[in-house]
């Protein structure tokens, strides 16, 4: 058994930068060993800091192979997950993709069978599905406490300025594809099921920022069992990301419920009687890393699977056309037998001083 898995990483931007890159120096069984870039302005100044090579994009099948990859973790634009994917895949190397897994659900089913005819591993990083915070909201909700589970409530906005890409629609930028999907995702989770029903609104304050995709979109989905879930993100509002949940006999509140950076805050109310729970800061990063390598080591299929990407990405393709119909959609529910769990809960120190370029 290998003690470390070899990782490339592909796509060099913000998140990469201070996020995925510093994150292995936490994750004991993972080793970054190649960086895989667009940008040559990266190429030098990030491999002198981490002290490996560095390959152009059209260069990473050679990467993989010169540098006895075992693992990749795409941080491209969700437009070129699709394309690193399957690339990575037929080259032989597991794949660790970051999410959304993909800009539409064709392309989804489209990696994951390039994953199944090349016999390696796909994860979708869903970083929460690793955090304390989220597990412990998961724990409560399935533990009875609440009462019977009826209905999920999120904002999650920020301000988004500029040339950044998640204002850009020809590379899957768009509220829902960037941060509404933690909302969706988290509903998943917390109800432990999968919605049928949806309804969806996109807003725009005619702001040239927002000329390609929508400033905020906004949507209820129905469960089984009658439960709904409300939602609504925004590239244009202070900053803000918070779920709460609502059963017959009580609700919990998880504040910072998103973010990789800060601690998190859990207020659970039953019968009038309030308790709270501080979750410090953790690398969010390190927890995936970790747990993805030791699915590598011992051929384990990780939960955060492609079928978890596409549930999503089929709930967002849903919202969207709802919003453009202006009527409710139907979704054919994404089957899967797996969810989080809290026996996933990894915890490292938090990142320091991760500065991008």
């Amino acid at each position: 058994m290998k003690e470390k898995i070899r990782y490339a990483v592909v796509g060099l931007g913000h998140i990469a930068q201070t996020a995925v890159l510093p994150a292995f120096q936490h994750a004991e069984n993972s080793e970054l060993v190649a960086l895989v870039t667009g940008s040559p302005d990266k190429v030098k100044q990030l491999s002198k800091r981490y002290g490996v090579k560095a390959y152009a994009y059209k260069d990473m099948e050679t990467a993989i192979e010169r540098e006895n990859v075992d693992a990749v973790y795409i941080a491209t634009p969700n437009s070129l997950h699709r394309e690193h994917t399957e690339r990575a895949a037929r080259a032989g190397s597991h794949v660790l993709c970051e999410k959304p897994m993909a800009a539409s659900e064709r392309d989804c089913e489209a990696m994951i069978e390039v994953i199944k005819q090349n016999k390696v591993k796909l994860m979708i990083a869903y970083r929460l599905h690793f955090h304390d915070a989220n597990l412990h909201a998961v724990e409560i909700s399935r533990s009875g406490k609440l009462g019977e589970v009826r209905c999920f409530d999120s904002l999650f906005g920020l301000q988004v300025h500029g040339e950044n890409i998640r204002l850009q629609k020809n590379l899957g930028g768009g509220t829902l594809f960037d941060i509404g999907i933690y909302c969706i995702n988290a509903a998943r989770y917390l109800f432990r099921d999968e919605p049928t029903e949806v309804v969806g609104l996109t807003a725009n304050n005619g702001e040239k920022r927002f000329s390609e995709v929508e400033e905020m979109a906004g949507a209820i989905l129905r469960f089984p069992q009658e439960r709904l879930a409300i939602f609504t993100c925004s590239f244009g509002s202070a900053g803000v990301g918070y779920y709460s949940l609502v059963g017959t006999k009580g609700n919990l509140r998880l504040e910072n419920a998103y973010e990789y950076r800060g601690s998190s805050k859990c207020i659970v109310t039953i019968k009038g009687r309030q308790t709270e729970k501080v979750f410090k800061a953790g690398d969010q990063f390190a927890s995936e890393l970790i747990y993805f390598s030791d699915c590598i080591m011992n051929d384990r299929a990780p939960e955060p699977s492609g079928r978890e990407g596409l549930a999503d990405v089929r709930v967002i393709d849903a919202i969207y056309e709802s919003a453009r119909i202006r009527r409710s959609v139907q979704i054919e529910p994404v089957r899967k037998q797996t969810r989080p769990e809290s026996e996933m809960d990894i915890k490292r120190p938090p990142v320091e001083n991760a500065a991008p370029l």
